[in-house]
């Protein structure tokens, strides 16, 4: 009974922290119509999800968040050094191939908002057998240096959490 009701609770949670974070207000009213959301979304969007979510280490969640802050804020501080001041551009932008040993979709799916969030990085393809992920980067010096920085902080983080 508590699953057909809550058949995702941690993605509830979050869209009720998410709520009341954008509304900067704690009142009731937006207690209530924030858990109406958090309880009335997964519900109406269970069948766009393929798999069901299981995090298997909480604690490397909070981890993972933060290393992907703090790697937006300095993206977002190089994007920015560069677009005020074109003539600084040390390297050429190119695309990177990343050998994948991540498989689970919901990882997947992580990996793609991650890379795609900070700036100067965009997913560009995946293989058909999920094992290359080509990723487009704004300022290319060292592949496989960037290939390997992908894999240390985010791939092997997400595959404790998912697989």
């Amino acid at each position: 009974m508590m699953k057909r009701i809550l058949p995702a609770p941690m993605l509830s949670l979050a869209l009720l922290v998410l709520w009341l974070l954008l509304n900067r207000s704690l009142s009731a009213g937006n207690f209530v119509l924030g858990g109406v959301l958090a309880l009335a979304i997964p519900l109406l969007t269970a069948g766009l999800r393929p798999l069901p979510v299981r995090v298997r280490a909480p604690g490397a969640v909070l981890r993972l968040a933060l290393t992907v802050m703090g790697d937006t804020v300095q993206s977002n501080i190089a994007v920015a050094r560069l677009l005020l001041a074109p003539g600084r551009r040390r390297h050429p932008s190119g695309f990177v191939q990343i050998p994948l040993e991540l498989r689970d979709a919901n990882a997947l799916a992580v990996l793609a908002v991650i890379v795609s969030i900070a700036p100067g990085t965009a997913w560009a393809e995946l293989s058909v057998d999920r094992s290359v992920l080509m990723l487009h980067v704004l300022e290319v010096d060292d592949a496989a240096a960037i290939a390997a920085q992908i894999k240390r902080r985010y791939e092997r983080p997400l595959m404790e959490i998912f697989e």
